[in-house]
């Protein structure tokens, strides 16, 4: 039985990039074995195990056969003489089928290191075409890595170009693919994914919602999001709504069901597209910007005016002084005090009408 480090954190440790999961493959090694030492058995499909103290992930050494369209329906073999050189060749990327012995020394059949060294995402062969979420993994990879310099070997793009030529990307369910996007909005940029899908004629099929997308689009989504802090909470949110702005309320209107998107997600999305045009000087009335802080919600749920804010000032930081009076103006109209005005005996739907006229004679004089 021996036990290897394999897949995201050899790379990532190769790249010196910080390591946040570490999954294991076991050779040699029968789910009786694994069970026997404190493991418990996770997997459905194929045996994973969590380790007894640490809960770390240890996957015994398999093989898989497709059988059927799309990304399920492979058949595994996970005895005990699979070898590890076995189990790396089935990975989607050389630079992922890298392994790491306990001893430190690393196991790499494919030429993954030379790959990183030289910043190309290749796949290890042909059963590549086998999984159509490649498709999408290695976009967010490209996104991920981009700042690296990392770019698709010509062969592998041309792979995944045929692969969207055969309808292979229709098989995906929504849900997977916005696990791909998630993924890619927290740690790559979300326009670097959208050219690769560009690139391999299958934006259009992903997101529907984009007619065009073109270099000096990507560009620009590129450097609005190279000023956000991606340490901030709404990081994700933010460059979600970036990434939308361009398009038509109409196109935005069922992301939800289109594409399985996060109601909150979705919601400041629509928002921003909804009230961007308020970030003019000429736009900007005490009337506006009560029906936007109305429309938000402002009162009760804060951080959904805070994105859009954030996103406000990113996508239009030459309107950064209306940002900042809309901000004030929120301030103020936030602290009109309901109970003063239930105090001078106002009743029903006589405090609603008051408590809006308060809000906005406090938002006037913040103007």
């Amino acid at each position: 039985m021996q036990v290897y480090l394999v897949g995201g954190a050899v790379r990532d440790e190769l790249l010196n990039r910080p390591i946040i999961d570490k999954d294991y493959v076991v050779v040699g090694a029968t789910i009786e074995q694994m069970l026997s030492l404190g493991y418990s058995q996770v997997g459905k499909d194929f045996p994973v195990f969590l380790h007894p103290k640490s809960k770390a992930e240890y996957a015994l050494a398999r093989t898989e056969r497709k059988q059927g369209q799309g990304y399920g329906g492979f058949i595994c073999d996970f005895s005990p003489d699979i070898t590890l050189e076995q189990d790396l060749y089935r990975r989607d990327l050389t630079v992922n089928a890298i392994a790491k012995s306990e001893n430190g020394q690393l196991v790499d059949p494919f030429n993954g290191q030379q790959d990183i060294a030289n910043r190309i995402l290749r796949h290890v062969g042909p059963a590549f075409s086998e999984d159509p979420l490649r498709i999408l993994r290695v976009a967010r990879f490209a996104a991920r890595y981009h700042y690296l310099g990392f770019t698709i070997a010509p062969e592998t793009r041309e792979l995944m170009a045929e692969m969207v030529k055969q309808g292979e990307l229709a098989t995906l369910t929504k849900e997977r693919v916005w696990m791909e996007i998630e993924k890619c909005l927290d740690d790559g940029c979300i326009a670097i994914f959208c050219d690769v899908l560009q690139q391999i004629d299958a934006l259009k099929l992903v997101f529907p919602m984009f007619q065009t997308w073109d270099k000096a689009q990507s560009n620009a989504l590129t450097e609005k999001v190279s000023q956000l802090q991606n340490d901030s909470p709404n990081f994700k949110l933010v460059q979600f709504c970036l990434w939308l702005a361009p398009c038509q309320l109409e196109d935005l209107q069922n992301i939800e069901q289109t594409l399985k998107v996060p109601n909150k997600y979705a919601q400041c999305a629509r928002d921003f597209c909804r009230y961007k045009s308020l970030l003019h000087e000429d736009a900007l009335c005490a009337q506006s910007v009560l029906k936007l802080l109305n429309a938000l919600d402002v009162w009760r749920r804060p951080e959904r005016f805070e994105v859009f804010c954030q996103t406000a000032q990113a996508h239009t930081p030459e309107q950064l002084e209306v940002i900042n009076k809309i901000k004030n103006s929120a301030q103020h109209a936030i602290k009109v005090d309901v109970q003063n005005i239930i105090a001078q005996g106002y009743k029903g739907a006589q405090i609603k009408e008051q408590l809006s006229q308060a809000r906005l004679v406090a938002i006037s004089s913040s103007l």
